[in-house]
């Protein structure tokens, strides 16, 4: 494994967004009080024994597809993980093969249908996030890889895979890891995307579709693209380094932890190196 190295303090002379949006996790915990779900000392012991981070985990409440809610972990600040899919979760000896992924995957191959939600409700998508979510579409069909998406705006779910919507909050997103095979089923856009571009629409968007079909951010060792020096923890496994890939900070990976208002939306070549060697 490699060493981690202490990383000074950045000064940023772009405006800093995040994937993983924290003033709308906040509202969210704070509904979730006063639930029976609790993060125990065993819940924090299975999330790091799969290799993400426990310093900050949260109890919220997650809406579903069906617009009922469920007690809910948040990990990792944008990470949803249901009591049941983390009792689902193990390790099955260890991450060995890819370097920033989640103990799951989705099972290739597969055609993913996605959907972006219409109508006149506060969970259709803005113009600018169908756009941002056609773009990071196309980039990842265009890879040709072992799965591939098709793309439907509408105002039924029916037979989706994964359904992207708007929630009111900050630029952002949260989505959650696959289970059983399948991506997780919902990406979360927050409203606060639409007063940005397309291009940082469309970088978010495949950002949290990178989270459905399980990676992890690429720099979960230091979280450098937000400015800081902290470790999202390997829970003694590691984090095996894809080979012809940096091992060190990719200052433009779409799968950094935080991202700028200059974001063109692409893959850069190690994010297409990534994703060939998983799929």
């Amino acid at each position: 494994m490699k060493k981690i190295k202490t990383i000074l303090a950045l000064t940023f002379t772009t405006l800093i967004l995040f994937s993983c949006n924290k003033e709308e996790d906040a509202t969210q915990a704070n509904q979730a009080k006063g639930e029976t779900l609790k993060v125990t000392q065993e819940v924090l012991d299975k999330i790091s024994s799969l290799s993400l981070n426990n310093s900050d985990v949260q109890v919220i409440k997650n809406t579903k597809l069906d617009g009922t809610t469920e007690d809910a972990f948040l990990v990792e600040g944008c990470i949803v993980i249901t009591p049941d899919q983390l009792s689902k979760m193990d390790l099955h000896g260890g991450i060995t093969t890819e370097q920033y992924r989640t103990t799951n995957l989705v099972a290739a191959p597969k055609t993913i249908k996605v959907v972006g939600l219409t109508g006149t409700g506060t969970t259709a998508l803005t113009t600018n996030m169908r756009a941002g979510l056609q773009a990071a579409i196309n980039r990842y069909n265009n890879l040709g890889l072992s799965i591939n998406f098709t793309l439907t705006f509408s105002s039924s779910t029916s037979g989706a895979n994964i359904v992207v919507r708007r929630q009111t909050g900050s630029a952002g997103g949260v989505a959650g890891f696959p289970s059983g095979g399948n991506p997780f089923n919902s990406v979360t856009l927050y409203s606060g995307l639409e007063s940005y571009s397309v291009n940082v629409n469309a970088h978010v968007a495949a950002h949290e579709i990178g989270h459905c079909i399980g990676l992890r951010h690429t720099d979960w060792f230091s979280r450098q693209s937000c400015g800081q020096n902290s470790n999202e923890g390997t829970a003694g496994v590691g984090a095996i380094q894809i080979p012809g890939t940096p091992s060190g900070y990719d200052a433009t990976s779409y799968m950094r932890a935080c991202f700028g208002s200059n974001e063109t939306g692409a893959f850069n070549s190690n994010d297409i190196i990534a994703l060939n060697y998983l799929y």
